[in-house]
């Protein structure tokens, strides 16, 4: 199995490239916009595992309606993750369809880290968790794959694009 580490810095981005990540669900694709701009570091964590082929295969494993879609624990349950957290990159909002890491809760992560793998798309905006959490994504095609995920739902691979 691919050992995976927390990025201590951030990858080189090229300038004026978009990066995009296409989640190829059992539901059908999800097409979000990456940015390395306002989120380097879990951009760089979300493209190393990606490409490392860590996501394949794992499931959906919280889902809330009107709330969010959660998936990236390889246990399944919400308590797994790479072995890492990762810096907070806390400052865009949660606009519907934004992409952002889940984390553990204040009391035992005051810093805010994020998960090292576990995230969340939001099905509507969720404005409480602005200066919560780390946005570092935006969907910007299959919103509707998105509304129609259930508990369970396989994430098969997720391919990132440079254009």
């Amino acid at each position: 199995m691919t050992q995976f580490s927390e990025p201590v810095a951030p990858m080189k981005f090229e300038a004026g490239k978009k990066y995009t990540a296409i989640l190829h669900t059992s539901k059908g694709d999800i097409t979000c916009e990456l940015y390395p701009d306002k989120a380097p570091v879990s951009v760089t964590n979300f493209v190393q595992l990606s490409k490392g082929g860590f996501y394949n295969n794992l499931t959906f494993h919280r889902v809330v309606p009107n709330f969010v879609i959660q998936g990236g624990d390889p246990k399944g349950n919400g308590s797994g993750g790479p072995g890492y957290t990762v810096k907070a990159e806390i400052g865009l909002p949660h606009i519907k369809g934004a992409l952002a890491w889940a984390r553990l809760g204040d009391q035992v992560n005051p810093e805010k880290r994020s998960s090292g793998s576990q995230f969340y798309i939001t099905l509507e905006a969720t404005p409480f968790l602005d200066g919560e959490y780390t946005v570092f994504g935006q969907t910007t095609a299959g919103m509707e794959v998105v509304q129609e995920i259930l508990q369970g739902d396989i994430i098969k691979s997720v391919d990132i694009l440079v254009r």
